[in-house]
């Protein structure tokens, strides 16, 4: 864990969305108070393998692609019963930005970087559901899983949960 939250004031040249949509298929997790506490010092890229930065501020965790500093997703989170939801979120969809393909892309997307990235779970599953997404939408059944989550997420410097997500997606 970082030792100071990331803010979007201590990342460096990003852009919000150019032109936002609310998602309507929005993760169903319920994040735990401990979940909360490590999502709110969000993650900072720190070499090129690193796809994703995370700011986290007044409930709102926003979530930037690391080399052009386009704000992809917006998650603003609500208090229930258990922890924390996603209770709203914004998608980019200027294509320039992102290559949209379904709301079930969007809201994996959404969950494995916060879930593999920021808290450094395996998420075997929601690497699974990406996977088989990806090879649905792009007709591709040969895409390796490798390529695939790599292309998505990137690499998390140093930790196993990113590769035992590659690993066991395939």
């Amino acid at each position: 864990m970082p030792a100071t939250p990331v803010t979007r004031a201590s990342l460096r040249d990003i852009r919000p969305m150019a032109a936002p949509i609310p998602m309507t298929d929005l993760p169903a997790r319920i994040w735990s108070g401990a979940d909360w506490h490590r999502l709110g010092y969000g993650y900072r890229a720190v070499d090129m393998d690193e796809k994703w930065q995370v700011a986290v501020e007044d409930g709102v965790a926003r979530l930037y692609r690391s080399w052009t500093g386009n704000q992809i997703f917006e998650a603003t989170f609500a208090p229930c019963e258990g922890g924390r939801v996603i209770a709203s979120a914004l998608v980019e969809s200027l294509p320039d930005r992102y290559r949209r393909t379904s709301e079930k892309y969007d809201r994996t997307i959404l969950e494995l970087v916060l879930s593999a990235i920021v808290l450094g779970e395996p998420a075997t599953e929601l690497g699974a559901t990406l996977v088989r997404l990806a090879r649905a939408e792009t007709g591709r059944a040969d895409l390796p899983s490798g390529v695939i989550l790599h292309s998505a997420l990137g690499l998390r410097t140093a930790t196993e949960a990113a590769r035992g997500l590659s690993e066991s997606a395939a």
